[in-house]
């Protein structure tokens, strides 16, 4: 099995190495457009074979959509990052263009992959694949709503002072600053509310800190993350590739659910070996539905961007 990453920069590499880690493939082609950038990250990692213990070998290569032939998943990581101060809507321009131009060269070559979007902004990156690409709508799934849900049960743990791993949450709503929703109502500790044990206004301090956790993140190091982020898409291409059928929130394209049409937006997903195989239904109340109509319009806005470039 193959799996390729377009995009050997911090998030790629990070999630080429992951994926690497857990033996998702007997290959994993590391693609980047920077002359030996992706040649070197690929001889580095498979310089930690012995001491990690694994067999996949990892490939690097400069711009040669070739070498990605026969891929089960493609990973798109490539793209600006973000800087202090900017928004992920500020990339569409640039982002857009290498978007289009990795769909179009990957699916020459490996015309049966399932797409894996995280290059921002990851919404209507998500979209324009969908639309690009025009393979079956569960083939392109966004990443960004597996992210989100990590940091907010991360804040969720140190707002609790309890281990990230006995925590549930979701987030689903736009990959966004002031898009996303965490679903705070439906968050759970060892399988009770965690309402029971944080009030109203600590929910809302954990909600706030989890919309701005990227943000803060480029504050701190300068640039995107990248651990969290590449964890989070190896994590997808794993349900994917062992068919684990595990329930994720993710960026697919809705066609009436959750009241919205035409459009790719975060929902909870059965992931498994056809891509996204079902959209669940979390019955959101009314508030939450406003909540999810509202991301879904911001979301639209930047969506318009895309007819004018």
């Amino acid at each position: 099995m193959k799996i390729t990453v377009v995009g050997a920069g911090n998030v790629g590499a990070t999630c080429a190495e992951a994926m690497v880690r857990m033996e998702l493939a007997t290959e994993v082609v590391l693609l980047d457009i920077k002359e030996g950038f992706a040649e070197g990250k690929a001889m580095d990692m498979n310089q930690t074979a012995t001491l990690h213990g694994f067999n996949t070998k990892v490939k690097g290569v400069t711009s040669n959509y070739a070498a990605t032939a026969g891929s089960e998943v493609i990973v798109i990581t490539s793209g600006l990052p973000r800087k202090p101060g900017m928004t992920r809507e500020e990339l569409i321009g640039t982002n857009a263009g290498i978007v289009r131009t990795v769909v179009s060269n990957s699916l020459q070559h490996s015309p049966d992959a399932i797409i894996v979007v995280i290059s921002n902004p990851m919404d209507t990156m998500t979209y324009l694949a969908v639309k690009e690409s025009g393979l079956a709508k569960n083939r392109i799934i966004g990443m960004g709503g597996i992210l989100d849900s990590s940091r907010f049960k991360y804040y969720l743990s140190e707002a609790m002072d309890v281990p990230a791993s006995d925590l549930q949450g979701s987030v689903i709503g736009g990959h966004g600053d002031t898009t996303m929703i965490p679903l705070t109502r439906l968050a759970t500790y060892q399988s009770t509310p965690v309402s029971n044990y944080l009030d109203e206004e600590g929910m809302s301090k954990v909600a706030a800190a989890t919309m701005v956790g990227g943000a803060t993140l480029t504050g701190l190091i300068g640039t995107s993350a990248w651990y969290a982020p590449g964890a989070a898409g190896a994590a997808l291409v794993a349900s994917i590739v062992r068919d684990q059928k595990k329930i994720f929130p993710c960026c697919v394209y809705l066609d009436g659910e959750y009241g919205q049409s035409d459009i790719c937006l975060g929902v909870p997903v059965v992931i498994g070996k056809n891509g996204w195989e079902k959209i669940v239904d979390y019955k959101l109340n009314d508030a939450e539905q406003a909540a999810f109509n509202k991301s879904a319009d911001a979301v639209r806005a930047m969506n318009s961007v895309l007819g004018t470039l």
